[in-house]
Order: C-alpha cells, then structure tokens, then sequence
C-alpha cells in the first residue's frame, strides 16, 4: 500500500535534486569547510552559494543568514540574543498560539525574571492589534510572533505588527518556519529583525535550518565556540546539510507561485468536498488569510486520534496538531486559544498539502473520511451533545 501523505507542515521529502546536491559533500568532498588548504575552500565556496540561494528566496543579503541546526535552535538563539543585548529589559510579547520552541522558552524565562505578554486570538485564531499597542512599554525587548501557524495556517499581518514594534523601539522576531517557501518574503523591505527557518519545511533534510539577522541589528550568539558564522554560530558547518538547504530554496524560489497555485486548489477541493459530504464539520482558522497548503478541520463528537488511526490503515498520513506536541494527550493550544467548543476541539484534524501531492490521493481521501466519521460517531456516547458533560470538561480545561 503506497502512502498518502498530508502532513507536509510536520515534515517533508527531500527533493531529489536536492539529495543529489548533497551527495558529493557527504562522499568525496569531506574537508572542513574553514580549513585554509584548497581541498576545504572548495566546501568553503559551496556554503558561500548556499548562503547566497538562500538569501534569494528570503530576499536578504548573504552576510544576514545565519546556519543554524533548526527551526527551534532559530528560535532559541533570536529570542536569548534579543534579551542579551538589551540586558535593562525584562518584558516580551508572544501568542497563545506559536509553537512550543518560542512558547516554551517564554515560559523558562518567566522564572528568571522576565515578564510575558501572551497575546490573544479571536476564534478565526487572528491577533488583536490594539491589544498589541497596548502591550508594548518601554521595558520591551522583544516581540516574537510567528509568520502562520503551523496547526491552522493562519497568516498574521507581520508587516503591520511590525510597524508598531518598531515604533515602540523593540526588536521583532518571527517564526517563519511554516511561511518560508509558501509565501513571497522581502526582507529588504520588512520590519523584522530576525527570522527563523527550517530546512525540513521546504524539502531539504532534517537538521539544517537558518536564522536571518538584518544587518546592524545587535547579535549575541547562543552557541560559542569558534569563529563559524562571522562569530553568530559556533560550530564546524554541517556542509551537506547547507547545500541541501541552498538547494532547496532555489527550487522553492523557482516553483512559488506554480506550486502554491497547486496546492490552493487542491486545499480547497478536499476541503469544500468534506464539508459538503461529512455533516457536522467546519472549517477551523481564517479561511481568508492562511497558507496555501494548510486546512484545519473539526469533525464533531469524535476523537482526532481516532481518526488518525483509521486514515493509518489506509497509508494517509495527516496530523491532530504540531507534531512537537503529539505526545500530549492535552487537545491542541492553538485551537484552545481560539475557544472552539469541546466537541470539535478533540476532533480536529490538520491536512497539509505540498508540490508532490497528486489529485488521485485527495480522491483518495476524499473517498474514505466520510465512512471513517460515519463509523467513530456510530460509535461515539456525545454525539447527542450531552451538554452537562462537555461543560464539565471545558470548565476542566479553562482552569488548566
């Protein structure tokens, strides 16, 4: 049984042009890339293209990427070097919602003494803008807020976030990991500050990732050691990890708008035919403003785990949340920040899409879930609505 895989939000394949890319830096050219010999500065040449690939998709200069191991070692090494160079602020602003590497740093660094904003979300999980202004102070160093969220693919209006960080004299940082290779950036033109990626998002290998830093913005890095990354990231560089990436972003560059295009399409097909097949369903997140590969989808009276489990037995890979967090059996933040009711809130499931997906697995899907929410409702003691016992457990749950 061939598989069907709709969990791109959580990982992708790596592209074959890119794992070709990589091949000759893991077999013959093994040399360390800041050796002063030939043999090194020819890897030397390949991280400086890489650098240079990468820069293009983001729109930024080579000398402002940064090679990191991750998308949460981005967002660690963004938020630690915002508070240390401004050591006379303790304040920060975040969201309910963003993933757990910014989440859960903002939470360590509670106990240290710094004070957390968490802003809130509507049920279309957008932002409050005037509650943004209202949080920002003279004591804020920092305002991390992620590009889309991985769980709804709702976008955030960055640019105009950024307007108003940038008037209260903060740094700004966003978690793009999910936006990078599905929305068109310039960070010539933007308000941020720093930018976090990951490689596994676009295609290229686990492992590799990337942290933009605009020039003259004041940098502490988080690992220290030697002087790899003009002295931003210590650490010998993970060469075939960087070609990759670099491989990969030229590819995304060069297939944005074909693929997104794509991907939208077949989102919305799959989308709109469940809705209108399934009773009992809904759309979660701003169905105007999110990413083009994304649906979130609440399927009332039923476990999402269920559901998962029974689209396992037909090879189709999808998702209940952030693959970070899917060893909690806690339903998803993101969705409860948003204040859906309990009965969908179990039973929302993530399909993300990517450039490989093929109309014959979304007809594929499109052809068991119906049968699969049938059976689980059958099944299922709340699909009467027992109101006493959902309220008992959303009371449970806003007291957590």
């Amino acid at each position: 049984m061939s598989v069907i895989y709709l969990d791109n939000n959580a990982t992708t394949k790596i592209d074959p042009q890119v794992l070709e890319a990589m091949m000759p830096y893991l077999t013959e050219y093994y040399a360390n890339p800041s050796s002063m010999h030939t043999f090194g500065g020819q890897l030397g040449k390949a991280v400086k293209t890489a650098r240079e690939q990468l820069a293009a998709l983001l729109g930024a200069d080579e000398s402002e990427i940064v090679f990191t191991s991750c998308g949460t070692e981005g967002d660690n090494a963004a938020i630690r070097a915002a508070l240390l160079a401004q050591p006379e602020k303790r304040h920060i602003i975040t969201t309910q919602v963003e993933h757990p590497a910014v989440l859960n740093v903002c939470k360590q660094l509670e106990t240290q003494g710094y004070s957390v904003t968490y802003l809130s979300v509507n049920s279309q999980g957008q932002l409050d803008l005037d509650e943004l202004e209202a949080s920002l102070t003279g004591n804020t160093a920092l305002v991390s807020i992620m590009y889309a969220n991985n769980e709804t693919g709702t976008i955030f209006p960055i640019e105009q976030i950024g307007l108003r960080v940038k008037e209260s004299g903060a740094l700004f940082h966003v978690d793009a990991v999910q936006a990078v290779g599905k929305l068109a950036l310039n960070m010539k033109t933007s308000t941020i500050d720093m930018l976090t990626m990951s490689g596994h998002k676009i295609h290229a290998p686990k492992g590799i990732g990337a942290l933009y830093v605009r020039r003259g913005v004041r940098f502490r890095p988080l690992l220290i050691g030697g002087h790899q990354e003009r002295g931003r990231r210590a650490g010998t560089e993970n060469v075939p990890g960087i070609v990759g990436l670099g491989k990969a972003a030229e590819l995304e560059l060069l297939h944005l708008e074909e693929a997104t295009n794509r991907e939208r399409q077949l989102r919305d097909r799959l989308e709109q035919t469940l809705l209108a097949k399934i009773p009992d369903c809904e759309v979660n997140g701003d169905t105007k403003n999110r990413l083009p590969n994304t649906t979130n989808i609440g399927f009332k009276y039923i476990e999402g785990e269920a559901i998962l489990l029974l689209l396992n037995k037909y090879g189709i890979c999808a998702s209940s949340g952030s693959a970070c967090t899917s060893g909690s059996l806690e339903p998803s933040h993101v969705l409860r920040a948003m204040g859906l009711p309990y009965t969908t809130l179990h039973g929302s499931i993530r399909f993300s899409l990517c450039r490989y997906t093929t109309d014959a697995e979304i007809d594929r899907v499109i052809e068991v879930m119906p049968e699969i929410v049938e059976r689980l409702r059958a099944l299922s003691p709340f699909k009467n609505d027992d109101a006493s016992w959902l309220q008992s457990q959303e009371q449970t749950l806003a007291h957590r």
